[in-house]
């Protein structure tokens, strides 16, 4: 078994009370639904900075803002993106990059 670290990017923010308690019903039962397998649901992600090579910086892009994170485990990368298939970030126009934490 190893880790996968699960980056969300994009996806919207609700506009009203309700529309945002349907979207962290959504999230909770899709983190509830991974049981054992979420080692840690991570947190969402303010604004953030691109850094380039000579030092400058920039906001990052929209779309490609990271704007969350989990890490979960999974037997093989295959496994872990069948977990990330359920994840509401997906209804909101965002998407997830699924990627092996490698141990060091």
């Amino acid at each position: 078994m190893a880790n996968y670290l699960f980056t969300y990017h994009g996806g919207g923010v609700p506009e009203t009370e309700e529309e945002g308690a349907k979207v962290l019903a959504a999230w909770e039962a899709w983190m509830g639904s991974l049981g054992s397998a979420l080692v840690n649901p991570g947190n969402p992600v303010g604004p953030s900075a691109s850094i380039a090579t000579d030092g400058a910086t920039a906001p990052s892009h929209d779309g490609d803002t990271v704007t969350g994170y989990s890490i979960v485990t999974a037997t093989d990368l295959d496994a872990a993106v069948a977990l990330a298939m359920g994840c509401p970030i997906r209804d909101d126009g965002g998407w997830i990059e699924v990627g092996e934490i490698v141990p060091m």
